[in-house]
C-alpha cells in the first residue's frame, strides 16, 4: 500500500491514496489551519471505525444475516503530553435489520475487534478499546 501526503498552506496537506482517492486534512484555526478538513488524528480514528464497520457487515452479509444498515459511533481519549496517542476508544455499534440474530452481531464485532480489523489491532497497543452494540429493527413492508 502506498499514500502521498503534500503540503498545502500552513498546516493544510493533501492525502492520495493508491487507489487514487484525496483527502485535506487541516489544523484548527488556532493551531494555524483555516479548517479545511478533518484533523489528522481524526482519519485515524474514523478509519479504525471504518475497518470495523466493514468487517461487521461483512461478516454478518455473510452469515446471511438481514442487515440493512450499520453505524459506527466512536469516542476517543488522548494522551494529555506528546505524543499524544489514543488512550481509550469507545466503539459503539448500531446496527439495524429485519430480525438479527444479536448473539450473531456481537459476534461479528468480537471477530472484527480480536481478528480482523488491523486499524484496531494497532491502536490496541496504546488504547484501551471497548465495544458495544444496539439493534434497530427495520419494519418489515407489509
Amino acid at each position: 500500500m502506498k499514500a502521498r501526503i503534500k503540503w498545502l498552506e500552513n498546516v493544510a496537506f493533501l492525502a492520495e491514496t493508491e487507489s487514487g482517492h484525496s483527502l485535506v486534512m487541516d489544523g484548527s484555526p488556532e493551531s494555524g489551519g483555516r479548517n479545511l478538513g478533518p484533523r489528522p488524528m481524526e482519519t485515524v480514528l474514523i478509519g479504525t471505525g471504518a475497518c470495523s464497520a466493514y468487517d461487521v457487515v461483512h461478516i454478518l452479509k455473510k452469515g446471511r444475516e438481514p442487515i440493512t444498515d450499520c453505524v459506527v459511533e466512536l469516542v476517543a481519549e488522548r494522551a494529555p503530553t506528546d505524543p499524544k496517542v489514543f488512550t481509550s476508544i469507545h466503539v459503539h455499534f448500531i446496527v439495524s435489520g429485519i430480525g438479527l440474530n444479536p448473539a450473531k452481531v456481537e459476534r461479528a464485532i468480537k471477530l472484527s475487534a480480536e481478528v480482523y480489523c488491523s486499524a484496531s489491532a494497532m491502536l490496541a497497543k496504546t488504547a484501551k478499546i471497548t465495544h458495544d452494540f444496539e439493534i434497530v429493527p427495520t419494519p418489515v413492508n407489509t
